[in-house]
């Protein structure tokens, strides 16, 4: 099953830039747990820690494509190395405050402070994207990289709660904090696999003005994106108080790494089989099959069935988001110019973390207001909107870009500058 993935990784440079991504992505998916724990040991308030760990998610929503458009223009060791090792002096704040006891609001500023990092796995995938321009493979190296994602968020927060609880609160963000930096430096020192920066024309010059064009395709993207950032923010919230109401809390931190280990499986499983469809047909399969499998933890949870139904339940539900993830991340990286590539999958990923607040929100409202199980509900409802988008959307979706070059005023070769519009819509 795997020997094509070890033919891909063989590629000149793909371990490598592999392995450091995977590394910084890791810190990634400790970094609010970490957070959550210290704040709440040494504050005694979970709802400090919640709001401290949102402001840091608004702020990463916003600045996350505004970074992707500076990688895009200076190029990612460029950008990367400074935006994180500056991030590193909010961090340091954010430990002593909590340590010394520094008033509420210095906390909200540091942490957002310290949440204007660059998006690490678009990054990565960017590599890929410029490492097989044109090859089919791409589809493969796209799955791969979502099982790699899964398999940071299954591990990530373990590994946070399991530092702060064995050597001290702030042992878990110090441990992120240095994942981090770590793999951001191993990253750019890789430079022969770097994507090329693309400058963009003097801003008053009038390719500039002519060449404002957003590749139409993005307009159905973002919204499938935010719809699939609903369902992983209602699915947490809606399983922790599910296991809550039943009795089972400790529970929780399993059925919720079901989820992650069904969508890693699916996603390795979905890359191996033959691209005989468009990544369009792909994405339209995939939300599908996601709306469908999302009706089975719906079910278990209102039928009032134990953890033994709901388990396989979670897991195949989470089997239906990855190909979904794939395939739209496929299709940004062939709807986007090249130039503005990292911003384009920014604003992708902006989309979900703003969709994972909203559905953290609802289905937190649900499941205070309804009989457990019913939150499920929410991520139920969530796909299905997904679905109506991508199918209402296919003729943008299959257009391509919005602008060619040549009709958007801009010699052969030069990219298409995309409308600040995308970037809001992500947000």
């Amino acid at each position: 099953m795997f020997a094509a993935y070890r033919r891909l990784l063989a590629l000149p440079g793909a371990l490598a830039f592999t392995l450091a991504g995977l590394l910084a992505r890791l810190s990634a998916s400790m970094g609010g747990v970490s957070v959550v724990v210290m704040i709440s040991e040494r504050r005694g308030s979970y709802a400090l820690a919640g709001a401290v760990t949102a402001s840091g998610l608004a702020t990463l929503a916003i600045g996350m494509p505004l970074l992707g458009r500076l990688v895009d223009r200076y190029g990612q060791a460029r950008v990367a190395v400074p935006a994180v090792l500056a991030a590193g002096v909010p961090i340091t704040g954010l430990l002593l405050c909590v340590r010394l006891g520094a008033p509420d609001w210095t906390l909200f500023l540091c942490w957002a402070a310290s949440s204007v990092v660059p998006n690490l796995g678009g990054m990565v995938r960017a590599r890929w994207a410029h490492l097989l321009r044109g090859d089919e493979r791409l589809h493969l190296a796209n799955s791969l990289e979502q099982a790699l994602d899964e398999l940071c968020f299954m591990t990530g927060p373990v590994l946070a709660v399991l530092l702060c609880g064995a050597l001290f609160p702030e042992a878990g963000l110090l441990a992120s904090g240095l994942f981090c930096v770590t793999g951001v430096l191993l990253l750019a020192v890789q430079r022969g696999t770097e994507p090329p920066p693309s400058p963009r024309a003097d801003p008053t010059g009038p390719a500039d003005r002519r060449g404002r064009a957003v590749p139409a395709g993005l307009w159905v993207l973002v919204p499938v994106f935010l719809c699939s950032g609903v369902v992983f923010g209602s699915m947490e919230v809606t399983t922790i108080a599910w296991t809550d109401a039943h009795g089972v809390r400790p529970l929780g931190g399993l059925l919720l790494g079901l989820v992650a280990a069904g969508s890693c499986v699916s996603g390795l499983a979905f890359g191996l089989l033959p691209v005989r469809r468009s990544p369009v047909a792909r994405l339209v399969g995939g939300v599908a099959a996601m709306a469908v499998l999302l009706l089975l933890p719906l079910a278990a949870g209102l039928s009032g069935a134990g953890p033994v139904l709901l388990a396989p339940a979670l897991f195949l539900a989470g089997s239906g988001t990855a190909p979904t993830m794939v395939s739209g991340m496929t299709l940004v990286q062939q709807l986007v110019p090249a130039g503005r590539l990292n911003e384009g999958m920014a604003a992708a990923v902006s989309a979900i973390l703003v969709g994972i607040s909203a559905g953290s929100a609802l289905g937190g409202a649900v499941a205070e207001r309804a009989a457990p199980g019913t939150g499920y509900l929410v991520p139920a409802a969530a796909a299905a909107t997904a679905l109506l988008i991508a199918a209402s959307g296919l003729r943008l979706l299959r257009g391509g870009p919005a602008a060619a070059p040549a009709a958007a005023g801009h010699p052969a070769g030069e990219p298409a500058e995309m409308d600040e519009p995308a970037v809001g819509a992500a947000r």
